[in-house]
């Protein structure tokens, strides 16, 4: 047996949805401006555009119902509701049709972003790991096993909806995006895939709930202490 020169962390857990198993995360993969009217929002061109990642840590993993700070180093804390993908078959190279293959299940989640931070990396040309890669930055639901069907993502902020969209509208399909990921890194059980946000993206303050909804899936809510 190994020893250790201190003990090792807890592996990330998520619920499943109907059964008493976790979710244990591996890693979390993040595609940016999937969605066309969120892309231009960002300044961006979505027909000029190819699949970029970014990523965050495992423990930045947040379960729905959980009340966390206002994250330290920024004064523009901004809401992205997202479907989430759960990997549950590992593959490298594959192809959009083996990628569906890859897909365990789905969940609700909110890829909570430090904007201003943002803002400046791009400005400077600077990596985004501030920006999103914090504590408490990923905001995820219970995964549901299984094929999502057709279904509508909303984002509310105090009962207020502030993102609204079909997942039929995104530029990249969960199998395309999984497909081109795989051609840069092998993914593994246990990846979860942001499949991006759409339009409508806004500050969070102190004392908001922020809920991400998405049909046939448990919602995402973070409270901001």
């Amino acid at each position: 047996m190994v020893a250790l020169v201190f003990p090792a962390l807890p592996t990330v857990t998520l619920p499943v949805t109907g059964r008493a198993e976790r979710f244990p995360v591996r890693r979390i993969f993040c595609v940016g401006r999937n969605y066309a009217e969120h892309t231009r929002e960002m300044g961006g061109d979505p027909e000029k555009e190819a699949p970029f990642f970014f990523t965050k840590p495992a423990d930045a993993v947040v379960e729905s119902g959980t009340r966390i700070p206002y994250p330290p180093a920024t004064k523009n804390l901004h809401h992205e509701g997202e479907l989430v993908v759960a990997i549950g078959k590992g593959g490298a190279m594959v192809s959009e049709e083996g990628a569906e293959a890859m897909i365990w299940g789905h969940a609700a989640g909110n890829d909570l972003t430090r904007r201003d931070l943002q803002a400046e990396a791009k400005e400077r040309r600077r990596p985004w790991d501030m920006a999103k890669g914090f504590d408490k930055s990923a905001v995820v639901g219970a995964i549901r096993p299984g094929p999502l069907p057709e279904a509508r993502l909303r984002c509310s902020v105090n009962g207020a909806v502030r993102q609204e969209a079909s997942i039929s509208e995104m530029v990249w399909t969960p199998a395309a995006i999984i497909a081109a990921l795989s051609q840069m890194v092998s993914l593994s059980p246990g990846d979860l895939i942001f499949t991006g946000t759409p339009a409508g993206v806004g500050p969070l303050n102190r004392g908001d709930t922020c809920k991400v909804e998405i049909e046939g899936l448990q919602s995402a809510s973070v409270t901001i202490a």
